[in-house]
């Protein structure tokens, strides 16, 4: 199967994918797509704009896995929680959800942030503090911890998710907050995988 990770950061979604699939990372930032490609030497990495290599490849992937910036609808980035920037919500979440639900014909998922507003698109489900937006059921999924996140260290987050990150990669601890916690990005690949007809 041909896979589309878009901002890929490092990778925590496709951690377990395993390397049966054909999968191409989009990463913005080449430090970081340097990091994914030391983790997943298979893959192929393109340092791009996932928004717009979206729109130009989508048609020749059999399964999109979308996770667009969540700072700008994050309650925790915003003067809601006491500190942040007064900024408007990136409405590139949005347009691509619109855009795979009417114009790709495979299994998509659209990850983000659950925001302080309320969502714009109804997702499919919400796991693990994350909305997902797809157009394949999910079942359920339970993330266990024995830590707190809102106080968990970088050393704590990286055992969590299973990533050793080189002393040279600058802020560790926001890739790693930001990371999909590594068994749900495979149990939302089996998912899709198992999944016959897709719902709309």
């Amino acid at each position: 199967m041909k896979i589309l990770n878009l901002y890929a950061s490092i990778g925590g979604n496709r951690k377990l994918w395993g390397d049966e699939h054909e999968i191409t990372a989009v990463e913005y930032k080449p430090e970081i797509a340097k990091v994914y490609q030391d983790f997943f030497p298979n893959d192929k990495v393109v340092v791009a704009d996932a928004h717009e290599y979206l729109l130009e490849h989508f048609k020749e992937f059999d399964f999109i896995w979308s996770s667009p910036p969540c700072p700008s609808h994050s309650r925790s980035s915003t003067p809601l929680a006491g500190w942040g920037v007064y900024r408007y919500p990136d409405m590139k979440l949005y347009e691509e959800i619109i855009f795979l639900k009417h114009f790709f014909k495979s299994r998509w998922i659209v990850e983000n942030v659950k925001p302080y507003y309320e969502p714009l698109i109804a997702p499919i489900t919400e796991l693990d503090r994350h909305l997902f937006w797809g157009n394949f059921p999910i079942s359920a999924f339970a993330v266990e911890r024995d830590y707190n996140v809102s106080r968990a260290t970088k050393e704590v987050l990286a055992k969590h998710h299973g990533f050793e990150l080189p002393n040279e990669v600058q802020d560790q601890m926001q890739l790693l907050r930001n990371a999909v916690y590594p068994p749900l990005g495979k149990h939302i690949l089996d998912c899709s995988l198992k999944t016959q007809e897709v719902l709309f």
